[in-house]
């Protein structure tokens, strides 16, 4: 039963490392594409929206989603998706999209803002590593209170 103590916290650090690692290549992927100095016009194929949570009294949360369609200078036709864009780009819309030659299904239709990027990521890898540190001190503290929860029940 004290194995739970250290399992699942070291699970929930797998998950949360796991993540970090999600956003940190989302945003090179992001900071390659406008480093790269390709662009290219394209339309937005469709917008639709997801939602998740509001099971009981959970807050609802609605993501917004964009399908874009591009051509690069080599001709390829890349269609690609992106979250959380703009609120106000509709089916039809003609924008510029960013990306790298070598992976143009990575684009992005976000026009660059390498401050707001890289304070996003750094704010979110803080909570990340917060949230770390809080089940390395529960795992610290389960291990060090142990030996003295089993001396206090024996008489």
């Amino acid at each position: 039963m004290d194995a739970l103590f250290y399992v699942i916290p070291v699970l929930i650090i797998v998950v949360v490392l796991c993540a970090a690692v999600a956003v940190i290549r989302r945003a090179r992927a992001t900071s390659r594409a406008w480093s790269s100095g390709l662009t290219a016009e394209a339309r937005c194929l469709r917008t639709y929206t997801t939602t998740s949570g509001g099971a009981g009294d959970t807050r609802v949360s609605t993501t917004l989603h964009h399908v874009y369609e591009f051509t690069t200078r080599e001709g390829r036709t890349v269609r690609f998706e992106e979250r959380s864009g703009s609120g106000t780009i509709l089916e039809g819309d003609i924008v510029t999209v960013y990306y790298t030659a070598d992976h143009p299904e990575r684009a992005t239709a976000e026009a660059p803002a390498r401050a707001k990027l890289a304070l996003g990521t750094g704010l979110a890898l803080v909570f990340f590593g917060a949230f770390i540190a809080f089940c390395i001190g529960f795992i610290v503290v389960t291990h060090e209170a142990a030996p003295a929860a089993d001396n206090f029940m024996t008489p």
